[in-house]
């Protein structure tokens, strides 16, 4: 039997990158899978391509009229929702000068708070049912540890790892697991926009930022979608049934704890 049958999650961000990936892997594994994203055509598109066992789901996390709608959706249709994977996230940087309230905001409101708002709507449904669940929340490398002139996304992503820690000893008396991935630097088109930023910051040419800290990866490339996904797979599944209020390192070696 496929290690995810018969579940149903939910991916926050799940219309490409990392987000698309674990919708892939969760539907090899016998999921349903409910592709939420602000980017709504997106969303429909990966829908369309993953199948019938696949939903898009117009979803913005910031917005907890929008989560609330989105989890209802869910339930409507498929009867509830065993796995959360919050992966909706947003990346700046700007030296220290350079900050301005609503950057903080706009960060923390989509990484922090979208975070924690999407638990407070599908844990309900999961308590209802009584069968337990997993959360998966990603954070990043630059949650463990400061990065020039990226102290606002470090900030959250550290944050992440809080929460994470903090909702699995919440949650641990209903069954539901509460655990995150920390992945490293992953070629996605979010890390395009990161590259464009090092260029404007450190004067660099388009890519060669992403080429030096692919580089330097102690396994000697970024990583792929796909690397992030298998973790989430684990996390999900009964194999990770005494695992909680973990965060997982998937970063080809840069942070070791």
């Amino acid at each position: 039997m496929s290690r995810l049958e018969g579940r149903i999650a939910l991916v926050t961000g799940g219309a490409r990158g990392i987000g698309r990936a674990i919708c892939e892997a969760y539907l090899r594994e016998g999921a349903r899978v409910a592709v939420a994203d602000r980017l709504e055509a997106e969303a429909r598109e990966t829908a369309a391509a993953l199948g019938p066992s696949a939903m898009p789901l117009a979803l913005d996390v910031t917005d907890r009229d929008s989560l609330a709608a989105g989890v209802r959706a869910v339930e409507g249709a498929w009867g509830g929702i065993d796995i959360l994977v919050n992966n909706a996230g947003i990346f700046n940087m700007a030296p220290l000068e350079e900050i301005t309230p609503e950057d903080v905001r706009r960060q923390f409101d989509v990484n922090v708070a979208g975070t924690l708002f999407a638990a407070q709507a599908v844990v309900p449904g999961m308590r209802r049912r009584g069968r337990g669940g997993a959360i998966i929340n990603l954070s990043s490398q630059a949650g463990r540890r400061g990065e020039p002139r990226v102290a606002v996304y470090c900030a959250t992503k550290a944050a992440v790892i809080s929460i994470t820690q903090s909702l699995a000893l919440e949650l641990a008396p209903d069954g539901i697991r509460v655990n995150a991935v920390a992945p490293g630097v992953v070629d996605t088109p979010m890390w395009d926009h990161v590259d464009s930023l090092f260029a404007r910051y450190e004067g660099r040419p388009p890519g060669e930022k992403k080429r030096l800290v692919g580089e330097a990866v102690p396994l000697g490339r970024m990583g792929r979608p796909e690397d992030i996904a298998g973790p989430c797979v684990f996390l999900a599944s009964d194999e990770a049934r005494y695992v909680t209020a973990q965060t997982l390192n998937v970063d080809g070696g840069n942070w070791m704890s």
